[in-house]
């Protein structure tokens, strides 16, 4: 029989992000941990990567060769959309999955203003271009701008000295693989009942979601659903011990 502690928790970070997103998470966690890196998202690109969706599945996939035991797998932002394309096109390699804002994989979804600059040739380069080129101390910096969905300014800070021109690369690769939306060319991945158990994380303050449209792609695949009430996009940095509890609860139900 397959023991609690035998099983790993494989998280995976978002946009504009990296591994270290799960640093507190980690922390509260009593079952072993590995937050996986995206490629370009603090690290360097892999040799002849090609970026975007497709690319960055395949990457996390060789990470989880690494990873032993069953594998409960956690996504967050494009983390989340990644987790649940490895989750329904590769079920072997998870026992289950957790995912935020699935109102993304939506067939209905519309990325919001800021994504679809960044899917626009020249004006998604002009925009990163603008980015490197404020001082990470400047109140108008995007990332100390995140503060006001709930990041402390401390993660704010060192999400800030973690974005480079890799990254804002690898940052429009992935959106521009997904147009007009995730749900094209993924279809599956929201569209059918999942062959793994799954839950929907639905941070109720999150702006970025859709409460409807979230719920309908949980009923889709036949998966769970667990408000984090009062929290933000990045539940993670803002209640690390709340995340950690939900992570556990959900863990410890598949035993």
């Amino acid at each position: 029989m397959l023991e609690y502690d035998d099983v790993t928790i494989v998280l995976v970070h978002g946009v504009p992000e990296t591994a270290e997103i799960w640093d507190g998470v980690r922390e509260c966690l009593d079952l072993p941990s590995v937050a996986v890196e995206l490629a370009g998202f603090g690290t360097a690109t892999p040799p002849g990567f090609a970026g975007g969706r497709d690319a960055q599945v395949a990457w996390i996939l060789q990470q989880l060769d690494a990873v032993p035991g069953p594998i409960d797998i956690i996504g967050h932002d494009w983390g989340s959309l990644l987790t649940l394309r490895i989750a329904t096109a590769y079920p072997e390699r998870v026992r289950s999955w957790a995912i935020d804002v699935a109102a993304v994989s939506h067939r209905d979804y519309v990325w919001q203003d800021y994504a679809q600059v960044w899917q626009t040739p020249g004006d998604g380069e002009e925009w990163m271009e603008r980015l490197l080129a404020v001082p990470i101390d400047d109140p108008a910096n995007f990332f100390a701008l995140l503060a006001y969905v709930g990041v402390p300014p401390a993660e704010c800070r060192r999400m800030a000295t973690r974005f480079d021109a890799t990254m804002a690369t690898a940052i429009l690769d992935l959106y521009r693989s997904a147009m007009p939306n995730v749900h094209t060319g993924w279809e599956a991945a929201s569209a059918g009942r999942s062959a793994r158990p799954g839950l929907i994380l639905q941070p109720t303050a999150d702006p970025t979601d859709d409460a409807d449209l979230s719920a309908q792609v949980a009923q889709a695949l036949g998966a769970d659903t667990l408000r984090l009430e009062g929290l933000n996009h990045f539940w993670m940095v803002e209640d690390p011990s709340a995340g950690a509890a939900a992570i556990t609860q959900w863990v410890s139900r598949q035993a």
